[in-house]
């Protein structure tokens, strides 16, 4: 991965200790499972043994994957801003509807639609990067085009 992974400072430290547990305290326990399979007979036929191996491929992949969104992250500031920006909460209006939606920009490992928190990689993020309160945008949908105000930012 060699992109920039944009996390708040609460992520990161749950990305952090994620990581710092697969490697001890997983990679442990696997360890050990693979030991006890190992003792139980003829491995072609050892489902415990394969189970475990499995496993084993499972934590050193999210450990590789963990390890460079950390080496790749950037903190991200949370205040107050004159512009849309990633850690921004902005509040919309679709063109021809009074009701509004908001929504939090965070990076894609933060990404909770039930929170409303949406993706800085979303076409509809992208299509308002750097505009203002007031400014009008639009961005292709899977419905087509859409245009929005950018009603607040905080």
């Amino acid at each position: 991965m060699d992109s920039k992974e944009y996390l708040t400072k609460e992520k990161y430290e749950e990305l952090q200790k994620e990581f710092e547990w697969l490697q001890t305290g997983r990679r442990k326990e696997l360890a050990d499972s693979l030991r006890e399979a190992m003792t139980l007979g003829d491995l072609s036929e050892n489902a415990e043994y394969h189970q475990a191996r499995e496993d084993q491929a499972n934590v050193e992949k999210r450990i590789k994957e963990l390890e460079d969104i950390l080496k790749n992250s950037v903190i991200v500031k949370q205040g107050k801003s004159d512009i849309v920006v990633i850690g921004a909460t902005i509040i919309l209006q679709k063109k021809g509807e009074n009701e509004t939606k908001q929504f939090h920009i965070v990076g894609t490992q933060e990404v909770d639609m039930e929170k409303n928190k949406i993706s800085l990689t979303s076409p509809l993020v992208q299509a308002m990067l750097g505009k203002k309160e007031g400014e009008l945008f639009t961005f292709k949908s899977p419905k087509g085009m859409q245009e929005y105000k950018i009603i607040s930012i905080r």
